[in-house]
């Protein structure tokens, strides 16, 4: 199989800073800080506050309003009710404010989809996202995104990035659906007694401000419901922050942009974004995105969807069958159901059907390990990809001395569960220049794309920098049917 690399590598870039609360966990140090702000004089504040803008101001978008946000959130500890001047209030606000280099540390596992504007374009052109893994201090996964265009004989042109980065403002969804509520509550065994209680009081749809005043006055004036009704409260309030939303500046640039950890069970990570362009049978297009939030201890599948990479809707992915890593949505219905290529048991691929995105209930066994390369490990590397000849599904495989490939399969278009051809060897391997880093050895990608006759796979090499391979498609479909 020709494979053909190309020089286009994107490694991790300290100098891309955003800003995020210094959070001392310690209300009795925010105090003291605050109060030690309080004895500078006003002409004191002032210079110090323009030291800091002078050194950082230019390495940022809207940092003044941040600074001016960060201080309304540690508001409280003000002492007193006196007025301060805008100048002390930013001090304070950015002594309790850091910068973060999102992607200091790696910048890995991309996916690739078509871009939601195609305008302006050369014929046989087209412009892509490319998200990526960044991982920076404290080994934090968040989801950074490049743009670029695959011109018409299929060669890669990346756009270079800006050096500013904004983490988007998160808020807990507009409304919540009660139903749905109430299935993910009975699958983490809290629909019972209190939870009840407090479901009843609220209508079919509910907000975030209803949900939180209703456990804080219930919990309030009976304190005699005890510890069980305040963890039970804990998980509601948990669940219902695990689906939220996200916006960005409209005036921001795609590579300014990157969705960090907003709840408690990303504050690990966000991981491996399989991101998919999903038709509708009724021709409505959606992006999705499978991701594995991870807290430190626990991981949890998640799915995120936009129509413009501007706003951002976050969910949690349902059902007994929603577990361990690399689940990924095929980019239609098959007659009539979503479909999602999943690992539960971290060795097989399986395939699932469900009714419901959000609900996953059964699933079948699609490829067990086979050939020697893949003997420990097989799963997808994104979403399986549309061709005449059936469903395209790149696949990662490992094997001995935890070696990563990616190798490739062909499914039936119409019955996803028959596997009708499959490549004897790998697809791309990891070269002596790609086998050293974080972690060594690795080759890995979270979603390829079909144009101008070539499949374009971005891939990862051991875990810290991403490149790009591509592929005719003719000759790799035809070692996948040839008998």
């Amino acid at each position: 199989m020709n494979v053909k690399r190309n020089d286009i590598i994107l490694r991790p870039d300290p100098t891309r800073v955003f800003f995020r609360p210094f959070d001392l966990k310690d209300s009795g140090r925010i105090m003291r800080i605050v109060a030690r702000v309080a004895t500078l004089t006003d002409r004191e504040a002032a210079r110090e506050c323009r030291n800091v803008l002078q050194h950082f101001a230019n390495r940022h978008i809207d940092l003044e309003d941040y600074l001016l946000e960060r201080f309304e959130e540690v508001r409280e500890f003000l002492l007193t009710d006196h007025p301060l001047t805008r100048e002390r209030r930013m001090l304070i606000g950015a002594y309790l404010t850091q910068e973060y280099a999102l992607e200091a540390a790696a910048l890995f596992n991309p996916s690739i989809v078509p871009h939601p504007d195609q305008s302006g374009l050369p014929e046989g052109s087209l412009r892509f996202v490319l998200s990526l893994r960044a991982v920076g201090e404290g080994h934090i996964s968040s989801i950074a995104f490049r743009t670029g265009t695959i011109d018409a004989a299929g060669e890669i042109t990346l756009n270079p990035p800006t050096r500013y980065v904004t983490a988007a403002r998160a808020h807990p969804n507009p409304v919540y659906n009660k139903p749905l509520f109430e299935r993910k509550l009975s699958e983490l065994g809290l629909l019972h007694g209190f939870a009840t209680s407090i479901l009843s009081q609220l209508g079919e749809e509910f907000t975030w401000a209803e949900l939180d005043a209703l456990l804080t006055t219930t919990l309030r004036r009976n304190r005699s419901l005890g510890a069980e009704a305040a963890s039970i409260a804990q998980g509601m309030r948990a669940l219902a922050r695990a689906n939220y939303e996200i916006c960005f500046r409209p005036d921001s640039r795609y590579s300014e942009r990157v969705i960090f950890p907003y709840t408690d069970a990303e504050s690990r990570g966000i991981e491996d974004a399989r991101f998919v362009l999903f038709t509708d049978d009724d021709g409505t297009r959606t992006y999705y995105a499978t991701y594995t939030a991870f807290d430190g201890n626990v991981i949890l599948p998640q799915i995120l969807e936009t129509t413009d990479f501007l706003r951002f809707r976050i969910s949690t992915l349902n059902g007994p069958e929603v577990r361990n890593k690399g689940l990924a949505l095929f980019p239609r219905r098959i007659n009539g159901h979503y479909a999602m290529l999943s690992r539960q048991d971290g060795e097989n691929i399986y395939l699932m059907y469900s009714d419901m995105l959000h609900f996953w209930y059964e699933k079948q066994v699609l490829m067990r390990p086979t050939e020697p390369w893949e003997f420990v490990q097989l799963g997808n590397c994104g979403s399986p990809i549309e061709t005449e000849a059936g469903w395209l599904v790149l696949t990662h495989a490992v094997g001995p001395m935890r070696r990563y490939v990616i190798s490739a399969v062909l499914l039936d278009l119409e019955d996803p569960s028959l596997v009708i051809g499959r490549l004897r060897k790998p697809l791309l391997e990891p070269t002596e220049n790609e086998r050293e880093g974080y972690v060594p050895n690795v080759v890995y990608s979270c979603g390829g794309i079909v144009h101008a006759g070539k499949l374009i796979l971005p891939y990862a090499m051991s875990d810290q920098c991403s490149g790009f391979a591509t592929v005719d498609l003719d000759e790799l479909l035809a070692a996948l049917t040839e008998k």
